[in-house]
């Protein structure tokens, strides 16, 4: 990573971003900090997280890494707690994007033990971390920004990934919920739905020469995002000048869902 700031826009911000350590979560850590924003990475990896925080210090970024099981009550209070005394008690925008997904199987065999586990990391975990984001922002004042990274899963069929597209579905109603009642605090709350991305999560479907011709074949752009392109959707989502824009579902994927 060798490209520097490029503009302003979040200058003198704090984001928090779960799952920042890699894929999509680390490309839009990497535009949201060359738009002058001080970064939280939160991630299960220690190791990983190690990683991003150097990378993005060695681009010249502020940039600090929290170890985070979302999925955990005590996990998240105990990183929100360290993410507010790394950033002088003032987060600005969080974005929700840990995830994980199922293993393939049909759902004639899906057990729930699987079901609930991509529940836990997709959608409560995502509760819990814009809840704890939420309390912060309401009882700090200011306003802020909220954002569920869902999917196109949320829209389009999703067979053999059932409990993942009813999680990032799911993510639309909070959205939508938690943005009228957030607003009269200045608070957005907004979804962004990536489309089939280049990242270690969708890395069995894009080394499938047949699943990835598909899905380009699909896609109007004729090819699958770089997680870094997500990065400028972020910083959008993330700009404190977009006082107006809330309660919206913002996609992202070539084309896609409405080719």
């Amino acid at each position: 990573m060798t490209q520097q700031n490029t503009s302003t826009a979040l200058a003198n911000r704090t984001v928090l971003i779960t799952g920042g350590n890699g894929g999509i979560g680390f490309g839009m850590a990497e535009a949201c900090g060359r738009a002058g924003a001080d970064l939280i990475l939160w991630g299960r990896s220690s190791e990983k997280n190690r990683t991003a925080e150097h990378r993005l210090r060695e681009a010249g970024l502020n940039a600090i890494a929290i170890e985070c099981d979302v999925a955990e009550p005590e996990s998240v209070t105990a990183a929100f707690d360290a993410s507010l005394e790394a950033s002088d008690g003032h987060i600005d925008s969080v974005f929700a994007n840990a995830g994980t997904t199922g293993d393939g199987r049909r759902f004639v065999d899906l057990d729930l033990e699987d079901w609930r586990r991509v529940m836990a990391i997709n959608l409560d975990g995502t509760f819990l971390t814009l809840q704890a984001a939420a309390r912060h922002m309401t009882e700090r004042g200011g306003g802020g920004s909220l954002v569920a990274v869902s999917s196109t899963s949320a829209i389009h069929g999703a067979p053999g990934n059932e409990a993942y597209g009813a999680s990032k579905t799911a993510l639309l109603g909070l959205v939508r919920a938690l943005a009228v009642g957030l607003a009269r605090h200045d608070v957005r709350v907004n979804a962004l739905l990536p489309g089939w991305t280049r990242t270690d999560l969708a890395s069995v479907g894009y080394e499938s020469d047949r699943f990835r011709d598909i899905i380009i074949g699909r896609t109007p752009v004729r090819r699958w995002a770089e997680p870094e392109e997500l990065g400028a959707p972020a910083v959008f989502l993330a700009d404190p000048t977009t006082t107006f824009h809330t309660g919206d579902c913002l996609v992202v994927d070539g084309g896609y869902t409405v080719f």
